[in-house]
């Protein structure tokens, strides 16, 4: 009776499926659990993770390994076994690329984000997000490759024959590819970062959150998000206001009424705005008498903060101590009115 059983193939193949994908699982738990007991002791987060992610996908591939081996003991026709392996070895191919994502992206990238942290400049960060999504494609493209290669699909006439096509679909590509050498050229050049505040236009303005292959995510102060082709930005004049440095200039205007002490107005005002902590010592905030204009004394606070963020916060804080020390000192502070004359 149990002669019959080991003579069937498929019992056969049932037997070897169960006692070679139990066996990987168990060698594998033991693993992972050997492992997490190690990365445990370590400092960083990174290993742990590393160890939890690739767990389902190694698990995966022990079952794929499982049935290629099972198939092989199934007398299968020919043409159907190839078709069958094909299949397993697509799937660990896309298994192991995912493998090698997770590797890249915990491993990597964490570690060129903990060196790029380490630095004042917005650059590295720039090119860790171009580098991420070049990573990306070309994992896409080598799987696919091999992928195509089982299938026996011949990858040299294939790039041959792309070589030929090649002038074709750059020219359809031709606003994309614009696109990639735009954001290369926009991180080579330092000319926006992450995290700069830039204007595009009077009414646009925004934090770079994003440098990606094809466009630039840039999110306003409404907490909307623009996404803006790399080209477009390259070709249009942006004003960033984290360049050359983080410390930027502010510029308030204020007025007085007619009659009130020019000086006594500067020494005030001057007095109370160097208060504010937001503003830098140096250079000294300095107050300019503009010009007499029909019905106000007009004035003009110049001051640096040390950084852009800081720079709408500044100018609320200023204009609140321009307001209470005019206010405080008796000065008035003119505003539109009109005279009416009633003819009798």
């Amino acid at each position: 009776m149990f002669e019959q059983y080991i003579a069937n193939s498929y019992f056969r193949a049932f037997v070897i499926f169960i006692a070679v994908f139990l066996g990987t699982r168990i060698v594998l738990f033991i693993l992972e659990k050997i492992s997490l007991k190690i990365t445990k002791k370590t400092k960083t987060e990174l290993d742990d993770k590393l160890v939890k992610k690739c767990s389902m996908p190694l698990t995966i591939i022990a079952f794929l390994v499982s049935l290629k081996i099972t198939i092989n003991e199934i007398l299968f026709q020919e043409h159907v076994e190839m078709i069958l392996s094909n299949a397993i070895f697509s799937l660990l191919i896309i298994v192991l690329a995912y493998v090698v994502y997770v590797v890249v992206n915990i491993v990597i990238i964490n570690f060129m984000k903990k060196i790029a942290s380490k630095t004042k400049s917005q650059v590295d960060d720039s090119i860790i997000s171009l580098f991420h999504s070049v990573l990306n494609i070309a994992l896409i493209v080598i799987s696919l490759l091999y992928i195509l290669s089982i299938w026996g699909v011949q990858i040299t006439p294939l790039l041959a024959g792309l070589g030929i096509a090649g002038l074709a679909i750059a020219l359809a590509l031709q606003p994309v590819l614009s696109n990639v050498f735009a954001g290369v050229s926009m991180v080579l050049d330092h000319s926006v970062r992450i995290e700069d505040l830039v204007y595009l236009d009077q009414q646009t303005k925004g934090k770079v959150e994003k440098i990606g292959l094809r466009s630039t995510r840039i999110r306003t102060f409404d907490n909307e998000m623009l996404i803006v082709p790399n080209i477009k930005l390259s070709e249009s004049i942006i004003q960033n206001v984290a360049l050359p440095e983080p410390k930027s200039r502010v510029v308030i205007q204020f007025s007085v009424c007619y009659g009130s002490n020019i000086n006594k107005v500067k020494k005030i005002l001057l007095k109370e705005i160097k208060k504010i902590k937001l503003i830098s010592k140096e250079p000294e905030p300095l107050i300019r008498f503009l010009e007499m204009a029909d019905s106000s004394l007009n004035f003009k606070v110049y001051f640096f903060v040390d950084s852009f963020e800081n720079r709408f916060t500044a100018i609320d804080e200023a204009n609140t101590v321009i307001y209470d020390a005019l206010n405080k000192n008796n000065i008035g502070i003119p505003f539109p009115q009109i005279d009416v004359h009633v003819k009798k």
